[in-house]
């Protein structure tokens, strides 16, 4: 018998919706609905996951696949996935390990994570717990920008040599639960929060003996995500901003929030190596394209000028096998992690890139694919 409390809880975990249910009984309820909500009537969440329910595949049979490879190029680094963490703010409010513990889960298994200017690690922090591991930076250009400059400074300093510009930020999404939850950062301590501790004793305890949590990067800020946004982030970004971005950045610079064919070809002109194909998970503008069904388009739009990823509804393996069908170099995920470790801390990290490899292998093996390359052109999407 298994007597890890933490490892009997991840051993009944053999799916990324397993680890949610994990999570959803261990944290707040406002936590978790941070995690997994979307923007107003959650449209284009729903929309997301249901591109990945119309996948195609094709497979090929009587293919020697006793052996299949999973890696790829990640813009000039070997990654052991088609695989991205993506940046997520407030990580230490899921689980109190938080980003510095998702650092060392992905550089174990060999991809790339990001580390969100909404963190509560700091760049230093996060580079210097994981030193082997392809550690990016994600940035919102604030209207200061020598506050911007400020942290892609940090993040030279640090070793970062990936920089994530998020651009689909101009004001905060309407995410209804975080309003009817009244979600802070850090959570507020009212009746209504001490009500729930007798239901998340472990969760509380953590909070309240470890570190307070704060935006790592930031000066100390209280109150809502929205006002955050409204005080911080630049509705007037334009083209020339991204540009005095690329001229401030030596290494390699990504475009994440994507929703336009012209707008990929525009940002991929202005200096970007990369792209993310994203609605941001659901959580800005509802209705917003459904970031699988665009993919295929950007790809041929941009050609080999950039890689492009794409992020919003994967949840398996063999997602991330169908995005690359579809043409992307990569997925990126964020909630499927977050699951992860508000299950189980770096393990349950762990835990979710398991679960994507074995599904990802899986589906490689039952398409008759040795390599990403085979499947290339075997995935349609059904209308």
């Amino acid at each position: 018998m298994e007597h890890d409390p933490v490892e009997r809880r991840l051993s009944r975990a053999h799916t990324i919706g397993d680890l949610a249910e994990i999570a959803r009984r261990r944290t707040p309820k406002s936590v978790f609905e941070y995690v997994s909500g979307g923007a107003e009537g959650e449209i284009g969440i729903e929309r997301a996951r249901e591109g990945y329910d119309r996948v195609e595949f094709r497979p090929h049979v009587l293919r020697d696949v006793s052996s299949v490879d999973t890696s790829t190029s990640i813009l000039g680094r070997t990654a052991s996935l088609p695989l991205i963490l993506a940046p997520t703010g407030f990580t230490r409010m899921m689980q109190h390990e938080g980003e510095t513990a998702v650092a060392r889960a992905a550089a174990t298994a060999g991809v790339p994570y990001a580390l969100s200017t909404m963190g509560t690690a700091t760049i230093e922090d996060v580079t210097r717990t994981a030193p082997t591991g392809a550690t990016w930076f994600q940035l919102y250009l604030w209207k200061d920008r020598a506050a911007s400059k400020d942290l892609v400074e940090r993040a030279v300093q640090a070793g970062v040599d990936v920089l994530v510009l998020t651009v689909d930020t101009p004001v905060p999404g309407n995410r209804l639960r975080d309003v009817r939850n009244g979600m802070t950062i850090p959570p507020t301590l009212n009746m209504r929060t001490l009500a729930d501790m007798t239901r998340h004793p472990s969760w509380w305890m953590n909070l309240l003996t470890t570190e307070p949590l704060e935006f790592a990067n930031l000066t100390s800020f209280e109150g809502t995500v929205g006002e955050l946004v409204k005080s911080m982030f630049d509705p007037s970004l334009r083209v020339a901003d991204l540009e005095w971005l690329r001229s401030e950045w030596p290494g390699k610079l990504v475009v994440k929030g994507i929703q336009d064919i012209d707008d990929a070809r525009t940002v991929v002109d202005a200096g970007a190596d990369a792209l993310v194909v994203s609605n941001h998970g659901g959580r800005q503008l509802d209705r917003a394209p459904t970031p699988l069904e665009l993919l295929p388009q950007v790809v041929d739009a941009v050609g080999s000028d950039a890689e492009v990823y794409v992020d919003t509804g994967i949840s398996t393996g063999a997602d991330l096998i169908a995005a690359v069908g579809l043409g992307a170099t990569a997925g990126m995920v964020g909630r499927a992690y977050l699951y992860g470790l508000m299950a189980g801390g770096q393990r349950g990290v762990t835990t979710a890139l398991d679960i994507f490899r074995s599904e990802a292998t899986r589906t490689m093996q039952l398409m008759g694919a040795q390599t990403l390359t085979d499947v290339r052109g075997r995935v349609t999407l059904r209308r």
